[in-house]
């Protein structure tokens, strides 16, 4: 395989613009750009989560996440391309599906927290929701690849998902929003 990055310092972003995958030059604050980083940091906070959360079942998940994450972004780095597929999505749903067998329902609003893969897994989840909404801002002028718009919205399910499971399988509890009482009228 060739080099991909045999230079990291080119100089070319100096002036506000940046270059997609496909030769364009874009400014630094396009909605493309926004969603490459927010879609770089998720797969850096899903690397917070696997640092602590070796050898688990998660962390074999999000091992392949970080993968089609970075699918993702060279569909957005490239524009009219398609890298992340509808079985992708199936793979999402299906490991959500197997984590979730194992938990008890919910009978409140969980608050991020916890251990500290849990805790990581929390703050992913967050920036995926962001990652997801800084898609939909790119394809709201330009059409994307609808499996990798849903991917990132089921992404955050598995996230919510995976939090939990971690949770459990440290032997922490899992801290349970407490409402504030509403005054009697």
């Amino acid at each position: 395989m060739a080099d991909r990055l045999n230079r990291i310092t080119t100089r070319t972003g100096d002036q506000g613009t940046t270059g997609l995958a496909d030769g364009r030059r874009v400014p630094k604050t396009h909605a493309r750009i926004d969603a490459l980083g927010d879609v770089d940091e998720l797969n850096s906070a899903l690397g917070l989560v696997l640092a602590h959360a070796g050898g688990t079942l998660v962390a074999a998940i999000l091992a392949q996440v970080q993968h089609r994450l970075f699918d993702l972004g060279a569909e957005i780095a490239v524009p009219g391309s398609a890298k992340v597929s509808d079985d992708d999505v199936a793979a999402i749903d299906a490991a959500v599906e197997q984590l979730n067998a194992s938990l008890p329902p919910l009978r409140e609003f969980l608050l991020p927290g916890g251990p500290p893969a849990t805790a990581h897994c929390h703050l992913a989840r967050a920036i995926c929701r962001r990652a997801e909404r800084a898609l939909w801002r790119v394809h709201a002028d330009e059409p994307l690849n609808a499996a990798g718009l849903r991917y990132l919205n089921r992404l955050s399910d598995l996230l919510f998902v995976a939090a939990r499971t971690l949770a459990r399988d440290g032997g922490g509890e899992e801290p349970l929003w407490q409402p504030k009482e509403r005054p009697q009228r």
